[in-house]
């Protein structure tokens, strides 16, 4: 039974990532670039470490993303007082464009939990947030 756990969190993830990627289309970006955006907009101008640290994801495809989000004017990197710091920062492109997309985000989300109740969304968003502390 416990290994259906895993199986469903997985099934659900790339579900969810292939929901995400299709409302994304409209603004040429990715469930992997959002991830980014999303940090950015929440925590503010943040290292390349930084990033690759919270989402858990490898140093290389993190520098890879920040690269094609640079060159479709999402962000813009800087060198930190650290020269091999480099800090990455939302455009004023991305920061008109974020409002239109979180609203976006946020109807696939609404649509995806909506067989849940409210107390139940809590509860969800609640153990996700329990597992791998």
């Amino acid at each position: 039974m416990k290994n259906l756990l895993f199986h469903e969190i997985h099934q659900k993830s790339r579900l969810s990532i292939k929901e995400v990627n299709d409302a994304l289309k409209e603004f040429e970006l990715y469930s992997s670039q959002w991830s980014i955006l999303f940090c950015l907009k929440q925590f503010g101008a943040m290292t390349q470490k930084e990033i690759w640290q919270y989402l858990n994801v490898e140093a290389p495809t993190v520098t890879r993303t920040i690269a094609r989000l640079e060159e479709s004017r999402w962000v813009f990197r800087e060198e930190g007082h650290d020269k091999r710091a480099r800090i990455v920062h939302l455009t004023p492109f991305a920061q008109q464009n974020l409002p239109a997309i979180e609203k976006r985000i946020q109807h696939v989300e609404e649509e995806m939990v909506s067989s849940l109740s409210e107390e139940e969304q809590d509860q969800l968003l609640s153990l996700l947030k329990k597992i791998g502390q």
